[in-house]
């Protein structure tokens, strides 16, 4: 399978359990791993014959931005709900959504859910 990837998508967004969470925000971390048949766009060269990344980044950007959720998993599944709804061409995702400033009382990189969906 083919594979569109944005690694690293750094958004400031208002998600977690804790109330301080939804009013102060933080930073989080998205991967995105898009399962597309490129066969098509490696053949024409033509942007219109494929998902643009760029596309993808902005689906990720509103749908992260407009509500806050309590879980990452929440937020994951509604960017995958959206992404295949945006776009037809996309067979499966993978989405690890990263959480780097968790308020937890620890030395660590972050903590982070991975979710895996395929149309």
């Amino acid at each position: 399978m083919d594979k569109i990837i944005v690694k690293n998508l750094k958004l400031f967004c208002y998600h977690g359990v804790n109330p301080e969470e939804k009013v102060d925000g933080q930073n989080f971390v998205f991967d995105i791993e898009a399962g597309i048949d490129l066969s098509v766009p490696c053949k024409t060269d033509n942007v219109n014959d494929t998902v643009s990344y760029a596309k993808i980044i902005k689906t990720v950007r509103r749908v992260a931005q407009a509500e806050k959720y309590d879980l990452l998993e929440k937020v994951a599944q509604v960017v995958s709900d959206e992404l295949f709804l945006e776009f037809s061409q996309i067979n499966s995702l993978v989405i690890t959504l990263k959480k780097p400033e968790a308020p937890i009382k620890a030395d660590f990189d972050y903590v982070a859910v991975t979710i895996e969906r395929s149309r």
